[in-house]
């Protein structure tokens, strides 16, 4: 990497989460940010991960990158991963395998970078082996009578069908064995995507005789041998899946949720109290909550934790990976991201779509 890119990479202590994700976002195949001191020396790696937990920490975009770092120092790689200039690629390939990592930045003697190295470089593509279920079998009420003819993940958006843009992000994102789950009208779907050639992607169907839920249709499903994507057909998003890969194994996770944040905006007073004394008010308050985004990545073990023949939700798999004491995680949603379920939503979707709203990173 030239230098030119590489200073593109630099932040300061005093640099925003948010310029930081500008530096991130428009780095290329380099997903990282380096905080650097004024003569160039590595301080720290910041990478979409620390930028996501600091979300679910609650820090605001303009606050300095350096409120990262209390937060990346509750994970295994609190310092940065380096390597010296000059590594053999057999020992770079076995710092990143042992640290999970895919993005290695390479120090001269006055520990400023010189280079990185990318882990697909030295690897296959890290999706290779990742696949992916779409769950399509609802009957989409809420937006009725526009599901009449039509199951939901197949309304137009933006001129195609609305799971058409699943599949082809998917596709982009090096995941191309997809699964999807039918049950209303499956007719509409497999006459769209056929075997998913013309798109890129090998399609395996399983339709639900009885709706399953979200869970329960998995067991329709032969256990894969690596992680999986599930995904909810009716979700417009520019969610990074690898992103959430890389999230998933450094968390070591049984099951990683992607998560929105949501704004609730309550039109009283909110009167906070401590029994029948009042300790405090706060007029018309704003909420936010992280909520339900759709989008699960999962280990093979979960199959364990799914009832065969029986109604199941992702909810109730989660409640029942927790009360397991199995690790779930959060997963922070930074780009866009919509549930198209009711009319408003649909109506929003369109309107997105045509002023360009809809994006990736």
């Amino acid at each position: 990497m030239d230098r030119p890119a590489l200073a593109k990479l630099c932040v300061s202590s005093s640099t925003t989460i948010r310029d930081a994700i500008k530096c991130i976002d428009q780095s290329g195949v380099v997903s990282l940010a380096l905080l650097v001191d004024a003569d160039g020396r590595l301080l720290s790696v910041l990478t979409d991960g620390d930028i996501r937990r600091g979300i679910l920490h609650r820090l605001t975009l303009d606050a300095p990158v350096t409120d990262l770092l209390p937060i990346k120092a509750l994970m295994p790689n609190a310092k940065a991963v380096t390597a010296p200039v000059g590594t053999d690629k057999p020992t770079l390939l076995r710092i990143m395998q042992e640290k999970g990592v895919r993005q290695l930045p390479l120090l001269d003697e006055e520990d400023k970078v010189v280079d990185i190295v990318l882990r697909r470089d030295l690897l296959p593509d890290v999706a290779s082996g990742l696949q992916a279920t779409i769950m399509a079998g609802g009957f989409g009420t809420r937006l009725w009578p526009l599901t009449e003819e039509l199951p939901k993940p197949m309304l137009p958006v933006g001129g195609r069908p609305l799971m058409e843009r699943i599949v082809q992000q998917l596709q982009q994102a090096g995941i191309h064995r997809l699964n999807i789950a039918t049950h209303y009208k499956p007719e509409k779907i497999v006459e769209h995507f056929g075997t998913g050639s013309a798109f890129g992607v090998d399609i395996n169907y399983v339709n639900e005789d009885l709706p399953l839920g979200t869970g329960g249709a998995l067991r329709l499903l032969p256990p894969p041998d690596s992680p999986f994507l599930v995904i909810n057909g009716d979700v417009l998003t520019g969610i990074d899946y690898l992103q959430m890969l890389e999230y998933h194994r450094e968390h070591d996770a049984d099951m990683t949720v992607a998560v929105n944040l949501h704004t609730i905006k309550v039109a009283y007073g909110v009167v906070d109290s401590d029994g029948s004394r009042i300790t405090g008010l706060r007029e018309k308050p704003e909420l936010t909550l992280f909520v339900n985004a759709g989008i699960y990545l999962l280990e093979p073990s979960i199959y364990k934790h799914i009832p065969a023949e029986q109604h199941f939700n992702m909810t109730d798999l989660i409640q029942s990976l927790i009360a397991a004491g199995r690790p779930v995680v959060s997963f922070p949603i930074r780009e866009y991201w919509l549930d198209v379920g009711q009319h408003p939503d649909y109506q929003r979707a369109q309107e997105d779509m045509q002023d360009g709203t809809v994006t990736g990173k």
